[in-house]
């Protein structure tokens, strides 16, 4: 009996030690399992060891944007771009079904749903995104700035709201809208 406890006691030991050495956890990214040691590896060039934990699941990561989220959803987050982490990223990392993709991914509709309130309307395409939210065609010079939108959407307080852009200024009232141009030129058009 006490060879069976001390086997037992030596066998939790061993299983303990490949979880917290190198064992395999239970985080996929990109359709891969990756090792505890791989996380902490990546976590500890930031000098936060032991200070980040990646819960259970499975999740999809872009390393050109740094863009994540859980397998089958949008984005929920950014992180670092660039890091070693899971498999390739695939196209229907999100759910897809939009015929908008983003290096590669096709976009969740609650991602083109967002862009679009953004931009006013999002054409079906590949586009490129990097980690400073800069983006424009595969292949092509870039066409927008993500996180210059978002940071210049109209806030509309019930009463209407105002946009400025390097190309004018917009807004309205919910009854009457208008554009007005840097040259002082502009245009109405009411209900």
């Amino acid at each position: 009996m006490k060879n069976i406890c001390i086997g037992f006691m030596v066998l939790i030991i061993l299983l303990s030690a490949i979880m917290v050495f190198g064992g395999t956890s239970d985080v996929i990214i990109n359709g891969r399992k990756v090792s505890n040691a791989e996380i902490e590896a990546i976590v500890s060039q930031f000098g936060m060891s032991g200070q980040v934990t990646i819960p259970p699941g499975t999740y999809w990561y872009d390393d050109i944007s740094g863009l994540w989220g859980m397998q089958g959803g949008p984005t929920v987050g950014q992180v670092w771009p660039g890091l070693d982490l899971g498999g390739p990223l695939q196209a229907d990392a999100s759910g897809g079904g939009t015929q908008v993709f983003i290096n590669g991914r096709e976009l969740h509709p609650r991602e083109v749903d967002y862009l679009r309130g953004l931009f006013g309307y999002v054409l079906a395409g590949r586009y490129w995104l990097n980690a400073m939210g800069i983006g424009g065609y595969e292949g092509g010079p870039p066409l927008f700035n993500i996180y210059q939108a978002a940071r210049n959407k109209p806030k509309s307080d019930g009463y209407g709201y105002t946009r400025r852009t390097p190309f004018g200024s917009t807004g309205g009232d919910g009854n009457c809208s208008y554009y007005l141009h840097p040259s002082g030129s502009s245009v109405m058009n009411c209900n």
